[in-house]
């Protein structure tokens, strides 16, 4: 890539040394800023060459492009064009002004300039990308078929084009055979890395950066993806230490990129500051503020935000969209949300390219989650098990699974596990777990649970009482109806004749000797939970027990 020859160590540093560099050395160290300075001191000051010359706008307007200031560097061309005295070719002059506005996104005026050159390879390889820009799939796939297979440009730019729409085994492809012929060809070991990236293939994409950083240990797009990976590999400090020494610089090239990752590092911190400048700029900006949306529980501006992309082009907006979906799906009980949710997820994951990688098997999992199909869900689910032992989200969602279908002490394990506040805080969560405990004998600790919440979940204890009942765990039911007798704002008889129906199920229990479903203190906190109603009927019960209980003795 263009972006990856910028040398940052190189700045200024020919001007410590007794022996001034020659241009071409600074050149062919990528030092382009170097080159600049160069220009406009050394040069300048030539006899033979003024500070006007046409030679010295060129090799200016050459380096500031490297340098991927292509602002700067279409204004010269235009300087250089508008003198009348240029003895460049103007096709060419006109060439390089089209690729600055292509660089600056400026699509449609940089067609407008190369349609009237006349055809030839680097013309078709623009086209090329602005088809793929402008969304014009049939011109994109005619300019595919004028592509050479014999030359490592249009292969190279076909590469680039499969990398863009998320074909990262096929961008693999062709960089290795590249590699093969054209060693020497090292910075491809930088794409190779990228599509290792997408593709959640981490290590394998350090080891491709490190054939690159060997050579050259100062590029700042490696030193950045480098940074990405620690992220993935280990944790969030060991990336940002990565980018320690880059912070410091100020004016540094590639500033908005390493801003960016940053904020994702340290985990939305500065995201309302730094990303919504950078949307236009970094095609993830958009993606990591819809996240940071989601995650402050905003899917209002997370839904306007993905709203302008009409459609979709890569996995992660795909994913995005589903999510959005999801949650609008459950905020609104909208069946039209969760329908879409469950296409977008199955898109990404029954995708060629996605289907096999870490995401793609996410994403089947979350389609078939929200289908109900849990059997479905482990299948992928445990796939992928090993690379999650310790994530709370992917124990959360596997713990549901796993719940479903009837693997209730697996998925009490798995609740166990987690350890995230917020999670623990979902009222999903304590209802799942409830009852996991009660399904499994444990009744007992689905009331601990439910008491050590200290709050009025009237589903939860609904849950409680409903399944303990059914169970025969007639005891934690009976003290499930009272507080559920006790919270209510208007009678409900329901709940008496649940909690009766349960204290006389406890009552049974005492008799056949069912320690499971009777209470601690038997007959006697039977009575003085019956006594805590105002029913006339509770006094009723309460007399036969004693009669009851008198006989025994």
């Amino acid at each position: 890539m263009i972006l990856s020859r910028v040398s940052r160590d190189n700045l200024g540093k020919q001007f410590t040394k007794l022996t001034i560099p020659d241009f071409d050395e600074l050149i062919m160290k990528r030092d382009y800023t170097g080159g600049i300075v160069y220009i406009r001191t050394l040069l300048e000051k030539e006899d033979h060459i003024s500070g006007n010359d046409e030679l010295s706008k060129h090799w200016k307007t050459f380096c500031n492009f490297h340098l991927g200031n292509y602002k700067e560097a279409l204004n010269e061309y235009k300087c250089i064009k508008d003198s009348n005295t240029s003895r460049i070719d103007s096709n060419t002059l006109m060439m390089n002004m089209a690729i600055c506005q292509f660089y600056l996104g400026m699509y449609f005026e940089s067609q407008s300039i190369v349609d009237d050159i006349p055809n030839n390879s680097l013309k078709v390889r623009l086209l090329f990308h602005l088809a793929h820009k402008l969304n014009d799939e049939d011109r994109l796939l005619e300019l595919h078929g004028s592509l050479s297979l014999d030359t490592v440009e249009d292969q190279l730019s076909l590469a680039s084009m499969h990398y863009l729409r998320a074909h990262y085994q096929d961008a693999i492809d062709i960089y290795k055979k590249i590699l093969l012929d054209k060693k020497e060809f090292i910075a491809l070991n930088i794409s190779l890395a990228l599509c290792f990236y997408k593709l959640d293939f981490f290590d394998h994409s350090q080891e491709a950066l490190d054939l690159y950083l060997t050579k050259y240990p100062d590029s700042i797009i490696a030193i950045n993806l480098k940074a990405c990976n620690r992220f993935r590999l280990t944790n969030a400090t060991a990336a940002e230490n990565e980018l320690k020494n880059l912070i410091r610089i100020d004016g540094i090239f590639g500033t908005d990129l390493i801003m960016h990752n940053l904020v994702v590092f340290r985990n939305g911190e500065g995201a309302l500051q730094i990303l919504p400048k950078l949307i236009d700029v970094i095609s993830e900006a958009r993606l990591n503020l819809t996240i940071y949306y989601l995650r402050s529980g905003d899917v209002d501006k997370a839904q306007d935000l993905m709203g302008k992309i009409l459609k979709p082009s890569v996995p992660s907006e795909y994913i995005l969209k589903g999510v959005i979906h999801t949650l609008l799906a459950q905020k609104l009980d909208s069946r039209e949300h969760l329908k879409n949710a469950g296409q977008y997820f199955q898109l990404v994951g029954g995708s060629a390219t996605e289907c096999d990688t870490i995401g793609g098997r996410q994403c089947m999992a979350s389609a078939f989650f929200l289908y109900g199909q849990f059997e479905e869900v482990l299948v992928y689910l445990n796939s992928i098990r090993s690379f999650f032992v310790n994530d709370d989200v992917f124990n959360y969602n596997y713990a549901q699974a796993k719940a479903a279908t009837g693997n209730y002490k697996e998925a009490i394990d798995l609740f166990n596990q987690i350890t995230d506040p917020f999670i623990i805080q979902q009222s999903s969560f304590s209802m799942v777990l409830c009852k996991c405990y009660i399904l499994c004998g444990n009744s007992e600790e689905a009331w601990t649970l439910y008491m050590s919440r200290n709050s009025r979940n009237i589903m939860m204890l609904q849950l409680i009482a409903i399944e303990c009942y059914r169970i025969g765990q007639y005891w934690v039911a009976a003290k499930a109806f009272d507080m559920l007798e006790k919270l209510s704002s208007d009678p409900n008889p329901e709940y008496y004749e649940g909690k009766r129906g349960a204290c006389i199920g406890a009552l049974y229990s005492i008799i056949t000797s069912r320690a499971t479903g009777s209470p601690p203190n038997g007959l006697m906190d039977i009575c003085d939970l019956l006594r805590e109603s105002n029913n006339p009927q509770a006094d009723t019960i309460v007399k036969i027990i004693r009669r009851f209980s008198s006989n025994l003795s």
